[in-house]
């Protein structure tokens, strides 16, 4: 089954206070028999508790036509959904906000969901999002968390635990913090964090493609 997730504008703007940094991610989605949807979700880092947002809008023109919203939270070991009133933004397919009510009445809500999980898969935004989520915890080694060496080598252990490796090897003395930081000191980072666990992923230089366990990435 084809399924194409678009990534879009990616907007940063620093919260009032600069006590952390509102994220917004936009993009498209077009399913297998030509289902449109656009999405946008975001995150507010330094913000307790750690709930994102969602809004994904459908059957623009069209009578039946909307914008779902929707909150996204940290569940057991992974995320869920939870409808919302409250309107979080405007994307090019969606119709009018709809309330959770009217969402939950809504004959395309399940489309809605699924769109939802593929975003929340495919997207590579959102990886980020649900690690800020879920507060996963990494390893880096001293060179790495001072800034004196790049990242080489990213580990997800079979426990769930994330290491980062710079030139230097791990000797047991790294510094243990969250993933989510990491990636705000190197937005490289993104493209692996959807490593399972027990994979690894390593690059020969800052700016090179990343490997996955043999097989490589463009």
């Amino acid at each position: 089954m084809e399924i194409e997730i678009l990534e879009r504008a990616f907007v940063e703007t620093p919260t009032a206070g600069f006590t952390g940094m509102d994220r917004r991610a936009f993009g498209e989605f077009v399913g297998p028999r030509g289902e449109l949807a656009s999405y946008a979700f975001g995150w507010t880092t330094g913000s307790e508790p750690h709930v994102a947002t969602v809004s994904i809008g459908i059957g623009a023109g069209n009578p039946g036509g909307g914008t779902f919203h929707a909150v996204v939270f940290a569940h057991e070991d992974g995320h869920a959904f939870s409808l919302t009133d409250e309107p979080f933004e405007r994307v090019p397919q969606g119709g009018p906000n709809l309330t959770a009510d009217q969402a939950r009445a809504h004959e395309d809500l399940p489309f809605v969901w699924w769109v939802a999980d593929q975003v929340m898969e495919r997207d590579r935004r959102a990886w980020w999002m649900r690690h800020w989520l879920l507060g996963s915890q990494c390893v880096q080694t001293l060179e790495v968390f001072e800034r004196h060496e790049p990242v080489l080598l990213v580990s997800h252990d079979a426990d769930g635990l994330w290491q980062l490796v710079g030139t230097t090897a791990a000797d047991g003395t790294g510094k243990l913090g969250h993933l989510f930081h990491a990636m705000d000191e190197d937005p490289t980072l993104i493209d692996i964090l959807d490593l399972p666990p027990g994979h690894r992923a390593n690059r020969s230089r800052p700016g090179e493609p990343w490997t996955r366990n043999g097989s490589h990435l463009a």
